[in-house]
């Protein structure tokens, strides 16, 4: 069994008490290990949830997250959580590699970047509004909602940074 082991802002994926190999970044694998981490953050969910973000589900229950890498084939998957109001927070209650189905952007949210720009995100080089005014975040979604919340959304863009991920190969 794997699990996402997390302290003081650094987190490791556990397998039967041993480190595991990382999966690849932005892969199935890595997509569960994100919403674990989503879930784990003592913030995110809480100002995702207070801002309203989760509420704008276009009564589905649920908006969806996608991200994916830029310089990775762009046939191939995508990674994506489903975010949903739960319990007073956004909770990321599923965790996918996404097919091609159009996203509602009128509620959910496609970001894409390559590796390298995950990765500095990730460090906090920058923000998100630094990482689009520069090209280096392409985003599809709600704007004014997004811009709504960019406090939460660098969160994000850090806790990408915090999950492992093996950025050798494209996922497949």
């Amino acid at each position: 069994m794997r699990s996402l082991t997390c302290l003081l802002g650094a987190c490791a994926l556990v397998l039967h008490g041993e480190a595991s190999a990382a999966p690849v970044f932005m892969s199935a694998d890595w997509a569960r290990d994100a919403c674990a981490a989503w879930n784990a953050d003592a913030t995110l969910g809480k100002n995702l949830f207070d801002s309203g973000w989760a509420a704008n589900t276009k009564n589905r229950g649920y908006k969806l997250l996608r991200v994916a890498r830029r310089d990775c084939p762009s046939t191939g998957p995508k990674a994506e959580m489903r975010i949903e109001p739960k319990d007073g927070r956004a909770t990321c209650s599923q965790s996918v590699v996404a097919g091609s189905a159009p996203l509602d952007t009128d509620a959910d949210y496609f970001m894409t970047a390559d590796t390298a720009r995950w990765l500095e995100m990730g460090r906090a080089e920058y923000g998100p509004m630094k990482a689009m005014m520069l090209g280096r975040l392409s985003f599809d979604g709600p704007m004014g909602e997004a811009m709504g919340n960019m406090g939460p959304f660098e969160g994000f863009l850090q806790l990408v940074g915090k999950v492992p991920g093996d950025t050798g190969s494209c996922p497949k």
